[in-house]
Formats: C-alpha cells, structure tokens, sequence
C-alpha cells in the first residue's frame, strides 16, 4: 500500500467531508465502502488493539447503537465484538483511516487531517 486508505460508507457526511479535505489538498487515497466489502475480524481486532480498545472503534453515539437490545451493547470478548460488527458495520467511527505504515486513526477534523497528512 503506498497511499492511505479510508475506510467508511459513501452516504456518511462525515466520510464525505473527509474525502472533500483530501480532494481539496490533493492527497491520493483508496475508499473501501466497508458495508459493500466487509473488514475481516482480524483487521478489525487490529484495529481497535491501535486505538486502544474497541471502545475507540464503536460509535456509540450512533442511532444504530441506541437501537441495540441491551444484551448486544456489552460483548465480552473479540469475537463478540467482531460478530457484533459484522452484523451492523454502521456500529464503526467513521472513516477509519489506515495509512501506508499500517498505523490506524478514526473520525475526521479539519486539524486532525492536517496532522496527518502533512508533513
């Protein structure tokens, strides 16, 4: 991979936004519709190991969240949590941003782009 790659769903406003900032400065990039092309569950362990958990990973916030049964909303191990995302790939901050190196970020700010991608 020589370029970053965002992960999110293309009707997020949010993802949009963050593609928009990387349209405006010129920043190549891949999007992965993770809806359309799931994220294997070890990926997604991965990710929420370099974020610090998967509480980093989960969008809480989120109506998708709100409308969990309550049982669903407290996974005890990463299978749960990998099947609990499997199953609403929506439950995911969006966009998921994983650079060249493999390092991993989450969610989009104005500055937050500016840090990562210049340099």
């Amino acid at each position: 991979m020589t370029e970053p790659t965002l992960y999110g769903l293309p009707n997020c406003d949010t993802c949009k936004k963050a593609r928009n900032w990387l349209g405006r400065f010129d920043v190549a990039h891949d999007f992965i519709d993770y809806r359309a092309n799931p994220v294997p569950a070890a990926t997604l362990k991965d990710w929420a190991a370099q974020l610090g958990g998967w509480e980093k990973l989960v969008n809480k916030s989120s109506t998708t969240w709100r409308n969990l049964l309550p049982q669903r909303k407290n996974p005890g191990s990463d299978p749960e949590w990998t099947l609990l995302l499997k199953e609403y790939p929506a439950l995911i901050r969006r966009p998921v941003v994983v650079q060249p190196d493999g390092s991993v970020s989450v969610g989009f700010s104005d500055n937050g782009f500016k840090k990562l991608f210049t340099r």
